[in-house]
């Protein structure tokens, strides 16, 4: 899947990011986690809005790994989503869906808004 991110949405989307992580320090170390473990997993971060959100991630499940490796990935999701103020973090995924996953993801990873305008291929 392609996405296309304007700078306008990049940058409201990195001060929306920057407001949950001074309102809510501790959720924000958990998600933090979690797209560092998606990372290291090379799983897409599509497939990890997919699993907060709810939603079928469909194409986006990995193939090819073991069981143990993903039921360990999903207890980790699990655990986010059990924060008392894991709807917090639901809102702002859905606020900025059209920013796509997997550019929130990478500005949790403190990338910089400009270096992801432009058309990216979804991890």
């Amino acid at each position: 899947m392609f996405t296309l991110s304007s700078i306008d949405e990049l940058r409201a989307t990195e001060e929306a990011l920057e407001k949950f992580k001074s309102d809510y320090p501790i959720l924000y170390t958990k998600l933090l986690d979690v797209v560092n473990l998606t990372r290291a997993f090379q799983f897409k971060y599509h497939y990890m809005g997919c699993l907060i959100m709810d939603e079928d991630p469909g194409q986006y499940t990995p193939k090819f790994v073991y069981g143990s490796v993903l039921r360990l990935y999903k207890k980790e999701i699990q655990r986010l989503k059990e924060d008392q103020d894991s709807h917090v973090l639901k809102q702002l995924f859905s606020d900025f869906k059209h920013t796509g996953y997997a550019d929130i993801s990478l500005l949790v990873l403190s990338m910089t808004p400009e270096s992801l305008v432009g058309a990216s291929i979804i991890r």
